[in-house]
């Protein structure tokens, strides 16, 4: 008999664990999306596109970073026109699935307005799975590699003493990596002020020459090293306006120099030429905020042609694709360095904060300051303290909109000039003699 009784009251223990056990892991039943819907918001003067998810579960909603300001319109229109009637009644927790079919329904693929809008969707799902599992999303990506985001900032100047003070003060607040960039007399160089020089062209837009920016770029860099010393780590963006054998030749003037990086020193028409850059001087080299798709990135990481992946984890299509290439990345000990302009949305700044504290392979993060008008429409964001960003610890992305807020700030606010007359975009630049140069 007493085994009889003891033998019952195991089964039924057993049963009373099976059963919560069952309620434990069944958590929420699968959320259906609702509706899909675009936030466009310029606080700062740049066109910032946010999706929206609602599910049919009350409260459970996410958002997604889709921002890709010169295009800003035709991003939104994607969402709303194509990706939403296609979305429609889809569970909500299934984000590689729908992230595929997305990506396949439109048959011509990897370009940057549906790659854009699709980051949009993806980043929103997380952020939904986030709050359905009342987690973090660094938590459902395997958890912290790393307390904080070691960042890289901008110091920039019309001439060099400008950049040296101006690093100098970002080292001050912390900064341990600062990115330098010098303007060129009369030229549109790139992250800097021209100045009021005139500049003799056979045309009346904006001038740039590779040439006198090799020789002033460099001048800086070198100046920037012996002034500021070696505890610095120094970066610097070529924003592929050299051509091939000149940037070669740039690479090979700043190897003494020691960089961080040197940015986008080719185009990514011109990538095939990393492989000279690499067989003849060690700078460390970063690619990628123009990549659209895997067919770009997968051949400089599995031949070991850069040190750092810097896509723009939106214009790649969200934080599904982007986790993929760093675990591809990590195998060839190439480091994550994601793009963080200021037209990078606070929720795309998040997902890249996720990712860094999640990648075992993380290099550096590129930080631009939130403003306060940023901070009237978003809250939440990743926190900068000493150089390091910190993580919202709430669920999901941590980040919350107020819709009212940002209909203060309708695209076209704070546009002037070019942009205005562009909504949004970028004019050109041409050498003197009257050809376009890439931007």
């Amino acid at each position: 008999m007493k085994r009889r009784t003891l033998l019952g009251a195991g089964l039924a223990a057993a049963a009373t664990a099976a059963s919560q056990i069952a309620r434990a892991t069944r958590g929420l039943p699968s959320p259906k999306i609702k509706d899909v819907s675009v936030i466009a918001t310029a606080p700062e003067g740049l066109r910032l596109t946010v999706v929206k998810i609602t599910t049919d579960q009350d409260g459970l909603y996410g958002y997604g970073c889709g921002t890709f300001t010169q295009r800003a319109e035709l991003v939104n229109l994607a969402v709303e026109r194509y990706l939403r009637p296609f979305l429609a009644g889809k569970p909500a927790d299934r984000i590689d699935d729908l992230w595929q079919a997305m990506y396949d329904s439109s048959y011509w693929r990897n370009g940057p307005v549906l790659n854009n809008a699709i980051s949009g969707v993806d980043q929103a799902l997380w952020d939904i799975k986030g709050r359905m599992a009342n987690m973090p999303v660094y938590q459902l990506l395997g958890g912290k590699h790393r307390e904080a985001v070691d960042c890289y900032t901008h110091a920039d100047g019309s001439e060099i003493p400008q950049v040296i003070d101006n690093a100098r003060r970002f080292m001050a607040q912390g900064f341990r990596h600062v990115r330098c960039q010098i303007g060129i007399p009369g030229m549109a160089g790139y992250g800097s002020s021209r100045g009021d020089v005139k500049v003799d062209a056979l045309h009346s837009g904006p001038v740039f020459e590779p040439n006198f920016y090799f020789r002033r770029a460099v001048k800086m860099l070198e100046e920037c090293r012996t002034q500021l010393g070696d505890e610095v780590e120094l970066l610097h963006d070529a924003h592929e306006r050299l051509p091939p054998i000149l940037a070669i030749q740039f690479a090979k003037a700043v190897e003494p120099i020691r960089l961080f990086f040197l940015e986008d020193v080719l185009s990514p028409e011109d990538i095939a030429y990393f492989r000279n850059i690499r067989q003849q001087c060690a700078t460390p080299l970063a690619m990628g905020e123009l990549f659209n798709s895997p067919h770009e990135w997968t051949p400089l990481v599995s031949e070991r042609l850069i040190d750092f992946i810097r896509m723009h984890v939106t214009q790649m299509g969200g934080l599904t694709p982007a986790r993929k290439a760093a675990a591809f990345a990590e195998q060839f000990g190439v480091r994550t360095a994601w793009h963080g302009p200021g037209d990078v949305s606070p929720v795309g700044h998040a997902a890249n904060v996720a990712l860094d504290l999640a990648c075992y392979n993380f290099g550096i993060q590129e930080y631009s300051h939130f403003g306060d008008r940023t901070r009237e429409v978003f809250s939440g964001m990743p926190e900068m303290k000493n150089g390091y960003l910190y993580a919202n610890e709430a669920p999901g992305w941590g980040i919350e909109i107020d819709e009212k807020a940002a209909a203060k700030f309708p695209f076209g606010y704070g546009e002037s000039g070019e942009r205005k007359q562009m909504n949004g975009g970028w004019g050109e630049i041409r050498r003197r003699d009257g050809t376009i140069i890439k931007q």
